[in-house]
């Protein structure tokens, strides 16, 4: 766990070098537009279902109507997206809590806008799936076991979590680094893997291909979720901009949860869900208006400081804006 740890502060070290460098062409990476022209406003997104909104709100035409154009920028990685956001060649991400903290721990950069997506007690969005060999079937098995997950990540904020909230020890809390979810999903499938915490819908389609649930986000949902951020920059000076995305993205949400199976096409198209199990994937609801409590943020900075990846406070007011969201 020492070697880990070490890791994942070496990581959070690099990660903000690269901010501390790349944030100085920002200001000149986004040209404001014409007066009376609609904001672009660019969008780093990695292939996550939590984006369906986006690409809804694009596809009925409500960027548009709302007076905003938006273009996607596609990430194959969170490093990738943060790279693109520092530089202010993006401007907006579907991101995490942990994300957020990490870029704000010397200086507000981004605000958290809204929530994309969340965990309930019915839906998941998080579980820990165990190989088909492993012999592992509940959260016991997972005592000592080695999890794979991405270091300094939301994984591994929610790996953690979840086992504690279990009742494990940090002695039974084992964790490996996988960083690429294509790599945890070929090791489980192998079995050179026990088991990996994987979002949805890969964690269906590893079920399909035999993995067992250990464990799933539905059990403690107030750890779980993503969320939709901006620069700071960006939202200081096209407020308006932000307003109408997040009024757009809301419409998008109550017609992805009126009619959840209407978007197969749309899912296929964009590569958010795997063809093997598109005839049998549900759409989760999405959620509703709404961005991170203060307990939610201090529980993931407390994380990150048990951890070692943040010393001092990272302020909720600076780092969390509601005011946008549509009334």
């Amino acid at each position: 766990m020492h070697a880990v740890r070490n890791l994942a502060q070496r990581s959070v070290l690099l990660l903000s070098a690269c901010l501390a460098v790349l944030i100085l062409s920002a200001c000149a990476a986004n040209p404001s537009p014409q007066a009376g022209e609609p904001v672009t406003l660019r969008i780093a997104v990695i292939p996550v279902l939590d984006k369906l909104p986006m690409y809804v709100a694009q596809e009925e035409g409500l960027f548009a109507r709302h007076g905003v154009n938006v273009e996607f920028i596609d990430v194959q990685s969170a490093p990738e997206r943060d790279q693109l956001i520092a530089a202010g060649q993006a401007d907006g991400m579907v991101n995490e809590t942990v994300s957020t903290i990490f870029y704000n721990k010397d200086n507000p950069q981004v605000q958290i806008v809204r929530i994309a997506q969340a965990a309930t007690p019915e839906n998941a969005l998080f579980r820990i799936m165990a190989s088909k060999d492993s012999g592992i079937s509940d959260a016991e098995g997972l005592k000592g076991v080695e999890v794979a997950i991405a270091e300094g990540t939301v994984i591994a904020y929610l790996t953690d979590r979840l086992l504690q909230a279990e009742g494990f020890t940090p002695e039974e809390i084992r964790t490996v680094a996988v960083p690429k979810i294509t790599d945890r999903m070929a090791l489980l499938d192998s079995g050179e893997l026990s088991a990996a915490m994987l979002p949805e819908p890969l964690s269906s389609l590893a079920a399909r291909n035999g993995a067992v649930a250990a464990l799933d986000d539905t059990s403690h949902p107030e750890y779980s979720y993503s969320t939709i951020a901006f620069r700071k920059q960006v939202i200081d000076e096209h407020p308006e901009a932000i307003r109408a995305f997040l009024a757009a993205v809301e419409e998008a949400v109550i017609l992805i949860n009126k009619d959840p199976g209407a978007w197969k096409d749309l899912l296929v198209e964009q590569k958010l869900v795997p063809e093997p199990i598109i005839d049998t994937f549900q759409v989760s609801p999405f959620a509703t208006a709404s961005v991170p409590t203060l307990e939610q943020w201090e529980d993931a900075l407390a994380w990150t400081q048990e951890k070692g990846l943040i010393k001092g406070d990272v302020s909720y007011e600076s780092s969390v804006n509601a005011s946008f969201l549509p009334k």
